[in-house]
Formats: C-alpha cells, sequence, structure tokens
C-alpha cells in the first residue's frame, strides 16, 4: 500500500527525496504512532512513504531479510534503520544528512 505516491520527477531535490519503508503489523500501537510521524513528514515533502502489511507477500520478504525484533520495521532508502519504536531524532539526523529536512 502506497499512501503517498512519489512525484513526477522534475529536479534533483525531488528526484533524490528519502524513502522510507515502513512494516506494520495489526494491533502495534508503535506502528500506528511511527505512521502517523511518517505521515506527516511525507505529506510536507520531506521523504516518499510507503507502508507494507506485515503479511503481505511483499512484507513477509522483507521481515525475513531483516529479521526485525518487534514491529514496526522501518527501512531508509531500503536499508535498515529501526525495529520498534522509531528514534526520531536518529531519523532527523539521518534525514539532514540527505538533504531533507523536517519543517514541522
Amino acid at each position: 500500500m502506497n499512501r503517498h505516491p512519489a512525484p513526477p520527477v522534475r529536479d534533483t531535490a525531488i528526484a533524490t527525496r528519502p524513502a522510507i519503508t515502513l512494516v506494520t503489523s495489526e494491533g502495534c500501537h508503535w506502528c500506528e504512532d511511527t505512521h502517523a510521524d511518517l505521515d506527516e513528514r511525507a505529506a510536507s515533502g520531506v521523504l516518499h512513504l510507503d507502508v507494507v502489511p506485515a503479511d503481505s507477500d511483499r512484507g513477509r520478504v522483507l521481515l525475513s531479510e531483516h529479521r526485525p525484533q518487534m514491529f514496526p520495521l522501518v527501512l531508509l532508502d531500503g536499508a535498515f534503520f529501526s525495529s520498534g519504536r522509531m528514534p526520531r531524532r536518529k531519523l532527523d539526523r539521518a534525514l539532514a544528512s540527505r538533504g531533507a529536512v523536517h519543517g514541522i
């Protein structure tokens, strides 16, 4: 499920927007909290968000590949970023190092 599809590429800033993949599970309060935070950031254009249910085919592949200890699984540009409660300051630093600023 892709809640915020990437806009057509118009310039380098949009083309290099960090991509977050969020693998969620039903009934997971950290999943809901993380999803709300990332959804807000995606809506402001800071990142591209792709939400993947853990019980989907793609979700099972990602879980098998990354083996998170808890939900949600967060990938940044395809690489493991965190599992469980999302470290927001760490994400802010990672996004800033990629030139994306969270202006909320």
